[in-house]
């Protein structure tokens, strides 16, 4: 069985697009997370403090053409999970990301079952939870109706979604 290259090794042979699609409204707990419950918040003027690997992928991506979107559906009211994410996003954004929201009400689209990446239109990495939000594994598959059932899904819920910079949390 082949291993499954790492994310940041997939965006990096990706020269196009790469477009994800979460829909949990709450995943494994981390310690930024933990943080920001006990009140901690970040000082985004000091980008040294909070700009991670992830975010120099990413903007590395964009600086050489790659379009970044996300797309999140969530539960309305959102959970304090999301909430979090919502108050990250600055951090996906200053790195290039475009990044948008559909409250879950406001559609009734036919979605896959697991979040997923799909990059360059070619490759759909699908990540896969417990119930509880646990991190369990992920699959990638280059099968031409895989990846187009999932960037299709992507596409849909990105065309009703709300940027972020115009959606607010209630």
């Amino acid at each position: 069985m082949n291993s499954i290259p790492e994310f940041a090794d997939l965006l990096a042979d990706t020269r196009r697009s790469a477009v994800h699609l979460e829909m949990r409204d709450s995943y494994y707990s981390n310690p930024r997370f933990e943080a920001w419950q006990q009140g901690h918040r970040v000082d985004w003027e000091d980008t040294a403090s909070w700009w991670r690997p992830f975010h120099q992928q990413i903007a590395d991506a964009v600086a050489r053409g790659v379009a970044v979107r996300r797309a999140r559906v969530v539960s309305e009211p959102v959970t304090e999970y999301i909430r979090w994410e919502h108050y990250q996003t600055h951090a996906n954004a200053a790195a290039g990301e475009q990044v948008r929201w559909l409250p879950r009400q406001r559609t009734d689209l036919l979605l896959p079952a697991n979040d997923f990446w799909v990059f360059d239109n070619r490759r759909v990495r699908i990540h896969h939870f417990s119930g509880d939000g646990e991190w369990r594994g992920k699959e990638l598959r280059e099968d031409p109706a895989a990846v187009e059932l999932h960037t299709a899904a992507f596409e849909q819920v990105w065309s009703l979604a709300i940027p972020h910079e115009k959606y607010e949390i209630q």
